[in-house]
């Protein structure tokens, strides 16, 4: 399993703005072979600018052709349309990581 995140620094004035958009987003890329979920993180403290966006894809490959797809770009269209540069402190960041550990709460403890 593969994690992408995305790693936005966003305004404080601008959060609503920036959650909304999420909340509203086109949900293009959840209907995508290979994908499995999506998180997006709000900064618990006021000192951190950055949302977290992560994506979890069943592999690389079902990552990188979401990024290839016509969906990709509609979805991301979109986005450039509804977002304006004022909203965000600093570039994006982008980062990919290979889950090699996946535990969960133990139920029955």
């Amino acid at each position: 399993m593969i994690v992408v995140m995305n790693r936005i620094p966003v305004r404080e004035e601008y959060r609503d703005a920036f959650e909304n958009r999420f909340r509203n987003r086109a949900r293009e890329v959840d209907r995508f072979p290979g994908f499995i979920r999506n998180f997006v993180l709000r900064p618990a403290t006021e000192e951190n600018p950055y949302y977290i966006v992560m994506t979890f894809w069943e592999s690389r490959e079902a990552f990188e052709a979401w990024t290839r797809s016509e969906a990709f770009e509609r979805a991301h269209q979109r986005a450039r349309s509804e977002t304006r540069p004022e909203w965000f402190a600093g570039r994006n960041v982008f980062e990919m990581y290979e889950v090699i550990l996946d535990t969960e709460a133990d139920a029955s403890a």
